[in-house]
This record gives C-alpha cells, structure tokens and sequence, in this order.
C-alpha cells in the first residue's frame, strides 16, 4: 500500500492519492485499486481511509488568473503577495518594471510597499514552488482607490455569470468599474461611494444565493429597487419651491 502525499498537504482534483488496499473517503473516488482527489482540499490519511477536506474558503492559483493581492514583504529582489491562498506569491521587481531592475539604484518599497494592495496575474505555478506574478499588462498594477469586497472564490464564476451576464449587468446598473480576481478578491471603483456600496450589497447577494436560479434578474431588480429608494431620498433632502 503505498501514499503519495504528506497528511494535510493541499491536493487538486484529479491527483493520485493512494494505491492499494485503502478505502475512499468524502471527496474522493476509486478507481481499481488507486484513490483519486474530487476536489481542492488538504488530503488527510486515517487509518485505511483516505478522504481530502474541501478548501472553499481558500485560492488554489491557475496560470493566467487574473488575481488582486497584499504586498505582505519586500525583499531585495522584489515582494512576497497575498492572494488569498495557501500559497503565497511572488512578485519579482523584473515583473514591475519596464526597464532593468538594479538593487543599488532602485528603492522597492517607493514602488510598492508592505500593506498595498495591487492587481497582478498568475504567470507560473506547479505547487513544488510559490507562483508567481506579473503586473506588465495592461490594466494591471498597484490599487490606489475603490473599495475590495472579499467573497469566497468559488463563488466567482457566478460573479462573472455565463458569458459575462451577471457582471455586464452589474457594471451597468451601477456605473462602477469592477475588477474581479479569481482569487475571490473584488475591486469595485464608482463615481459615488453610494454606487460602490450598492454595487457591494449586490455582490453579497450573489455571494449568498449563487446556488439559486434567476439570480441575475433578482439582482437586478434588487439594484433597482435600491437606486429608487436613494432617489426618493435625496429628493426628500432637495429644498422644495414655494409660490411666493
């Protein structure tokens, strides 16, 4: 009987956990006589059973992710990320800069420093190493304004909705630019702080009952409604004419 893991160590869907005479546990399945991960989790050896612990709340990196992140160090070289994961990133300064990166010249933390937040991209990961990121393309970069809503990641397929609906309707009912990561990190950035708060209550709804049916027309109307009542209110505050 062989194991092919550390107990507790992450696993992904697909990845061959043990072979022989083991019985599959909750987010598993056999094949002959080989155990297989159903899900992202930590995979845990108990006993003759073998079962992974779902990591929902947790990023498992992808390359090409778009990701938005913490700068949590800053070494000589570049920055270690944040991306909501058990992994953390890293964030090369090469991956910054558009010109050549030279320690005795460059001053790191007058690019970026610990506690800011950034938008980046998944360009390698193999789990035997930390990914890492880039932020050379277009619409990446460091975050100087907006608010973040965190949610948990496998809920933002249906943030983004098929073939975009459910955000295209959230960026146009709200007039606010949303940059989703796949991280389950979320920039939201409008005109008004109203906009931004409405465009985050919508958010957590979807957060809430992703597993519903008819969720982008409910959500719709629930922006609707709320704009409605924001203008009724503010007309309440305008000062009203009077015939003299």
């Amino acid at each position: 009987m062989t194991t092919f893991y550390e107990n507790r160590e992450i696993v992904t869907p697909g990845d061959l956990l043990a072979e022989g005479d083991y019985k599959a546990g909750s987010n598993t399945y056999k094949l002959g006589n080989k155990i297989y991960a159903s899900r992202p989790g930590l995979v845990e050896y108990n006993g003759k059973e073998v079962r992974v612990v779902a990591l929902n709340a947790f990023y498992i990196p992808s390359v090409g992710d778009l990701v938005i992140g913490k700068v949590v160090e800053v070494n000589v070289n570049g920055w270690v990320v944040d991306i909501n994961s058990p992994y953390s990133a890293i964030l090369r300064a090469s991956d910054v800069l558009e010109r050549s990166f030279k320690p005795q010249r460059d001053e790191l933390t007058e690019i970026l420093d610990t506690g800011d937040l950034l938008i980046a991209k998944i360009t390698s990961f193999d789990r035997t190493r930390a990914p890492t990121l880039t932020m050379r393309e277009r619409g990446l970069g460091k975050i100087t304004r907006g608010q973040i809503v965190k949610i948990t990641p496998t809920k933002i397929p249906r943030v983004i909705g098929r073939k975009g609906s459910m955000i295209n309707m959230l960026k146009k009912e709200t007039g606010c630019r949303i940059t989703v990561g796949q991280n389950g990190l979320i920039l939201i950035l409008g005109r008004r702080i109203e906009d931004e708060r409405l465009a985050i209550q919508a958010i957590r709804k979807i957060e809430h009952e992703a597993h519903t049916s008819g969720l982008t027309d409910r959500v719709a109307e629930m922006i609707r409604r709320e704009k409605m009542k924001e203008e009724i209110k503010q007309d309440a505050k305008s000062p009203r004419e009077t015939n003299r």
